[in-house]
């Protein structure tokens, strides 16, 4: 899956998780997904649905894995560790996953954010990420791709349409073999409906 088509299957269940529980910029969500994912090719995300690389902590009673990773403890300085991280059953549940995990008092001021960038600024403050060009590296995403477009609701709508007709006729194409890879997908009923509406 290319990079493009990554985001056009990720954007639109963020984008009705985000507006559900008012944050307002799922842009710099999608690009968080990206990042932390290698756009959904790192083993993390392709095996275990875990798009922004949750670790377990101590409140986490879900399945694990445990993974090579690194972390920037002192700037400039990348440190390997080996972690457990969380496994979830489908991209649905992975995306679920995060807003889980934010949705709590620690990153509460992600609410008020004003911009994908302050989201971002934010959530980094946080202490969500330890990279220290974390900020920087998501929000190239975001602007490099134009995802400022899912933070507005007409245009979220059109891409939602257009993503769903795009792998709906892929799934005709026979891309996805017996239909088994697209019933983890968050957008699967939709789809079934636009493929027997093509057929």
């Amino acid at each position: 899956m290319n990079k493009e088509a990554f985001i056009s299957l990720i954007a639109p269940y963020i984008v009705r998780e985000a507006k559900a529980l008012g944050y307002k910029f799922p842009s710099a969500i999608i690009a968080q997904a990206c990042l932390e994912s290698n756009y959904g090719a790192s083993k993390l995300s392709s095996l275990y649905y875990n798009y922004f690389g949750l670790k377990c902590g101590s409140s986490w009673k879900g399945k694990s894995v445990n993974m090579k990773t690194n972390e920037e403890y002192s700037v400039g300085t990348l440190t390997a560790i080996r972690d457990n991280f969380r496994v979830y059953d489908g991209m649905a549940d992975g995306i679920d996953g995060y807003f889980d995990f934010i949705h709590t008092n620690r990153y509460a001021n992600l609410l008020q954010a004003t911009s994908s960038k302050d989201y971002l600024e934010r959530i980094k403050a946080d202490g969500y990420a330890t990279s220290s060009i974390y900020v920087s590296s998501v929000y190239a995403i975001v602007t490099q791709y134009n995802l400022q477009k899912y933070d507005e609701q007409e245009q979220i709508d059109t891409e939602l349409d257009n993503a769903i007709t795009v792998i709906a006729k892929a799934v005709i194409k026979g891309k996805y073999g017996n239909g088994h890879e697209t019933r983890s997908f968050a957008i699967y009923e939709a789809i079934r409906k636009r493929v027997n509406e093509l057929c």
